[in-house]
């Protein structure tokens, strides 16, 4: 009997929970029951008399058809999605999210760069090479590389953009889902945390390191940075992933409009921070405060995710 329950409940859960639909599981499974039981009387094997309960019953479109219910058509568009693409999703998704964490350090790191290489050419390690040229071509050429990244994620996880669309889990791909969303929600929040501190702990090199040799504390807090932006996307994006799984039909368009703030959110600062820090030291020659700018990124972006996640 619980194999006949098991098999009505993945059947009718891509449908709307309403009263015509619940009265039709309860008849169908109490015919299928009845009719199960006689099967077995008649000395068919349990394998046999559920094989051919299913048969007879087992085709929900007719059913609906010949009860002539009406089914609401938001709740209709909703699709079962299947185990095998929810684990390529999955293991997809961590490596877009580590593409993408990448593309950001290098981003950093580029521009950190800027700075680093004049320091390093006054005080000797880099001899007989114009400033302009070292200066300028590792920095850029390291940019293009995370700019690069960054556009292959977007790219790979096009194909995943049904994963955004509504959809139905059936109640064992759900449950598998949810348990392994409980096991990394703590490492989630530990992640956060650690990148939060990161960020706040980022300007102690400044305070440890002196004179000219301060500019190398400024790309040691970059770096730092990075490692702190990194943490935030690559268990950032792993946390929203489960979550875009475990949507329902009712949080939907909620989650929908979070995930697009949170992102548009990324997709500005991040560009805008590095954008502030190139134009405010090439322009303006702001290079020993205008550091700053990414400790307060990094802190702000991480709570703003924390806060609308959590």
């Amino acid at each position: 009997m619980e194999d006949i329950i098991i098999y009505l409940d993945n059947m009718f859960e891509a449908l709307p929970e309403t009263k015509e639909i619940k009265d039709l599981k309860e008849d169908l499974l109490s015919s299928m029951e009845d009719k199960y039981n006689e099967l077995q009387s008649r000395g068919k094997s349990e394998k046999e008399a559920l094989g051919i309960v299913i048969s007879e019953f087992g085709n929900i479109d007719e059913l609906i058809k010949e009860f002539d219910i009406k089914l609401d058509d938001k709740r209709e568009a909703f699709s079962n999605i299947t185990e095998d693409e929810v684990n390529d999703y999955l293991q997809a998704n961590k490596k877009i999210s580590a593409y993408i964490g990448l593309g950001v350090v290098l981003c950093i790191f580029g521009a950190a760069l800027l700075i680093l290489i004049p320091q390093l050419i006054a005080d000797g390690f880099i001899v007989g090479i114009s400033e302009g040229i070292i200066r300028f071509t590792p920095s850029f050429s390291i940019f293009a590389v995370g700019v690069g990244i960054l556009t292959y994620a977007g790219m790979t996880i096009d194909k995943y953009k049904h994963i955004d669309n509504s959809f139905k889990l059936p109640n064992h791909i759900r449950k598998s889902i949810e348990y392994e969303s409980n096991s990394f929600s703590r490492t989630y929040k530990v992640s956060v945390v650690i990148g939060v501190v990161l960020c706040i702990l980022s300007p102690i090199p400044l305070l440890t390191i002196y004179n000219n040799a301060a500019i190398y504390g400024v790309v040691i807090l970059m770096l730092i940075i990075s490692a702190a932006a990194f943490i935030f996307i690559y268990y950032g994006l792993i946390e929203v992933s489960y979550k875009k799984l475990l949507k329902n039909e009712e949080s939907y368009e909620l989650m929908e409009k979070k995930n697009k703030g949170v992102f548009l959110v990324a997709a500005i600062v991040w560009p805008l921070s590095v954008f502030i820090y190139l134009i405010s030291g090439i322009a303006y020659h702001q290079w020993h405060i205008n550091w700053i700018i990414f400790p307060i990124t990094g802190v702000l972006f991480g709570s703003l995710w924390w806060y609308i996640y959590d």
